[in-house]
């Protein structure tokens, strides 16, 4: 428990709705990126670790504060996606999605990931998003010109543990 903070890495059938809350109610993501994220809550749910997603879940009381979603990469010796990390609006600028970060980092090194690969897109929607990454040691490795849209790259970021 870090300042009040419970984390865990099994996910609950009560997940999928405060997973659902937690993305609607960012302002950061749409409804496809909603109905993914839950879903690969509820993929662990059935299949449990064989499905290749792994979680952090950061608890204050009995409610879900936040979260993060990773899995190695398929075809990689030591390569890791984060696939998700989203905090609700409360606690939100406290740090605990820095803390989120540090828990799913330290798993992923007991896992025997060497590297960490993160994508965001380019806009000033996501700018918080970005200036979060590179302040975690995060760097910026590539960019895909209008990935997701035109004038909506997809950028690349990579830590090395």
């Amino acid at each position: 428990m870090v300042d009040g903070y419970v984390f865990r890495e099994v996910p609950r059938f009560s997940d999928v709705d405060a997973v659902a809350s937690i993305l609607k109610t960012s302002g950061f993501f749409n409804t496809e990126e909603v109905e993914v994220g839950v879903s690969l809550v509820t993929e662990r749910l059935q299949k449990g670790e064989d499905c290749g997603y792994f979680f952090q879940f950061a608890q204050w009381g009995n409610k879900l504060r936040g979260y993060t979603c990773f899995g190695p990469i398929p075809g990689t010796q030591s390569s890791y996606d984060l696939y998700w990390i989203a905090v609700d609006m409360v606690h939100r600028g406290q740090g605990l999605g820095t803390q989120l970060l540090q828990h799913t980092e330290e798993e992923i090194a007991k896992r025997q990931g060497k590297r960490i690969y993160i994508e965001t897109s380019s806009t000033p929607l996501y700018r918080p998003t970005r200036s979060f990454y590179e302040h975690n040691g995060y760097r910026l490795e590539a960019q895909l010109k209008d990935y997701y849209a035109p004038s909506d790259d997809k950028l690349m970021y990579v830590k090395v543990l």
